[in-house]
């Protein structure tokens, strides 16, 4: 894509924000909850029939209040939540925790393996009439986050098939949000730079998107 001086438009009206990029992990970090649910009480309890109960009705309970307001539910929090009754289902059947420590590997490894389509975070950005941030900055910043959740999948799978609950347990309380926060940061960080750069140039680029 050809840039564009700075003296042929004016400046942009919107910055891009990291909250933009929150409705990319909205209903995964929803779905976490019914998973950190049944991880703390697991651990705290190790009552399978009660950890994997409270982990559904965590995951029923936000569906339904999403429908109860009229909100629209992501065809990933249905996902999600068919996910949970599953492995729920057969962790009860055969007396193991494990499919439903395994659940986040699954989960990373969906969302990672569809933000590999090159660009996809362009779908999330705001539409900027000029912008200092070319398409290319997004497509190398969702490949990066693409490598978190893959790498995040080959983690919890490691930790799951390796470790005890409790352990798993304080793994997965932490890590889903820290990692979230700490690519959030890396990439507003990332676009930071690259509009900083391209503003002392005075270099712009016309509206973000794919095909511009």
């Amino acid at each position: 894509m050809s840039a564009i001086t700075a003296d042929q438009t004016p400046a942009p009206e919107r910055r891009f924000k990291l909250v933009h990029l929150a409705v990319v992990f909205r209903p995964m970090l929803l779905d976490f909850i019914s998973t950190i649910a049944f991880a703390g009480l697991y651990a705290l309890t190790g009552n399978l029939w009660i950890s994997t109960g409270v982990g559904v009705l965590a995951g029923v309970g936000q569906v339904a209040w999403r429908l109860a307001t009229r909100r629209p539910v992501a065809a990933l929090q249905w996902a999600g939540l068919g996910l949970v009754i599953t492995t729920a289902s057969i962790a009860v059947a055969t007396h193991s925790p494990l499919l439903v420590m395994i659940k986040p590997t699954l989960i990373y490894a969906v969302i990672g393996a569809a933000m590999l389509q090159p660009g996809w975070m362009l779908r999330y950005a705001p539409r900027f009439e000029r912008s200092p941030i070319p398409p290319s900055a997004f497509v190398k910043a969702g490949y990066f986050v693409a490598g978190v959740m893959l790498l995040s999948a080959i983690l919890n799978l490691y930790l799951a098939l390796s470790t005890d609950a409790r352990t798993w347990a304080a793994f997965i309380a932490i890590y889903p949000m820290a990692s979230k926060l700490a690519s959030f940061g890396l990439v507003g960080a990332y676009f930071q730079l690259v509009a900083g750069r391209n503003k002392r140039r005075g270099v712009f680029f016309p509206a973000t998107s794919i095909a511009a």
